[in-house]
């Protein structure tokens, strides 16, 4: 067995940059960023009001003083024209400011009768004007790699860019492996169960912003195997689920290795999730995980969505570790590093005391993975621990 890093290190191996793909701005949220965008304007391209108002001559901004109104200025229609000393134009929140003036009196601050205008409080300090360029100037750039915020495509239209350069979604192929198993809405048999690792790890693989294909149940036969891997062609990635061990119907790796496949690994020192195989599979990398729901979607959190962050060029790959007290104490751990299903809450991590493999209530509850090493003594309450949110 190995350790977590190293089997880590192995599958970064497997991956891929994917190349990169112009997309339309409104479907680049979520994506990741290929190259970085340089601002071609000023934002604004012209100094604006941030304030409903008179735009003047700073200089005259004084309590009591008085000011001819000689003109209106919106936004998207500015004042065409000058204004002179003891002069003023109506201006609206986004509307250039005139040539003459550099400051807006907002309107609260006057009285206006007719075409005359009385500062009534005392100016702001404030100029209540938006520089030319205070947002960005040209040369400006949004750095790559990135993952698009709404607040990051908000900017990309600023900067009037339709169009961006992003990293193509990895293509994943999801096998679910068994005789046992049917998907849901189908009525098992009396010795089946319901495919759910597949849907949990598909919805995990989207949110990271992977194009995912669920393929066919793969029965313990090699022709059912054979088939399913022939219909993963063209993926970035093939993630098998269960049959990855070594038991008498445990076939995945035997028929992987006849279609090609180099193994790089097989089995880590963790728990859950100790039958882990990876390898390459012509251009695709092959990814075979524990059958048991929470080993796989554990390892998923621990290896899958790293894979993907890197595939996609993310400078961030790995899980954030942070660190938290524990509410209750806990037992020493075994041999293997440990993920353990935990609750924070208040700043406190509640672990579960049933941690068994096959528990989707105690996962779905959970927000946390404690992270035991090998052979840790056992933990007082309020001892900081290491964890990952999940």
């Amino acid at each position: 067995m190995i350790s977590v890093d190293t089997a880590r290190d192995h599958l970064f191996s497997l991956v891929k940059l994917v190349p990169a793909e112009p997309v339309p701005l409104r479907e680049a949220a979520g994506r990741v960023l290929a190259d970085p965008v340089v601002a071609k304007r000023d934002q604004p391209p012209f100094a604006a009001s941030a304030m409903d108002g008179y735009a003047i001559n700073g200089v005259e901004a004084d309590l009591h003083a008085q000011f001819q109104v000689i003109g209106e200025a919106a936004a998207g229609h500015g004042f065409d024209g000058n204004v002179g000393p003891g002069q003023t134009v109506r201006i609206f929140t986004g509307a250039p400011l005139p040539a003459g003036t550099d400051f807006v009196i907002i309107q609260e601050d006057v009285e206006r009768t007719g075409a005359l205008i009385y500062v009534t409080n005392a100016p702001s300090p404030q100029s209540n004007v938006r520089p030319a360029g205070g947002d960005f100037r040209v040369g400006s750039a949004l750095p790559a790699p990135r993952l698009l915020r709404s607040a990051d495509v908000a900017l990309l239209a600023s900067m009037n860019q339709p169009v961006v350069s992003v990293r193509r979604k990895p293509t994943i192929a999801l096998i679910s492996t068994g005789d046992e198993l049917v998907l849901p809405g189908e009525t098992p048999g009396p010795d089946q169960i319901i495919a759910s690792n597949t849907f949990g790890l598909a919805a995990m693989l989207e949110d990271l912003g992977c194009r995912v294909r669920i393929l066919p149940i793969a029965r313990d036969t090699a022709s059912s195997l054979t088939t399913a891997f022939e219909l993963a062609e063209g993926a970035d990635m093939i993630v098998t689920i269960g049959g990855a061990s070594v038991g008498d119907h445990d076939l995945v790796g035997d028929v992987a290795e006849t279609l090609g496949m180099e193994r790089a690994f097989y089995k880590v020192r963790m728990r859950p999730g100790k039958p882990l195989m990876a390898g390459r599979m012509g251009q695709a990398a092959m990814v075979g995980l524990p059958g048991n729901p929470v080993s796989a979607l554990v390892c998923g959190h621990v290896f899958v969505a790293p894979m993907v962050r890197k595939m996609l060029g993310l400078p961030d790959v790995l899980p954030e570790i942070r660190t938290a007290s524990l509410a209750a104490a806990i037992g020493a751990n075994g041999p293997r590093e440990h993920y353990m299903r935990a609750v924070l809450n208040d700043g406190e991590l509640t672990v579960f005391d049933r941690q068994d493999s096959s528990l989707l209530t105690v996962l779905a509850d959970a927000n946390a993975l404690v992270i035991r090493e090998p052979n840790d003594p056992a933990q007082d309450a309020g001892t900081a621990v290491k964890y990952i949110a999940i």
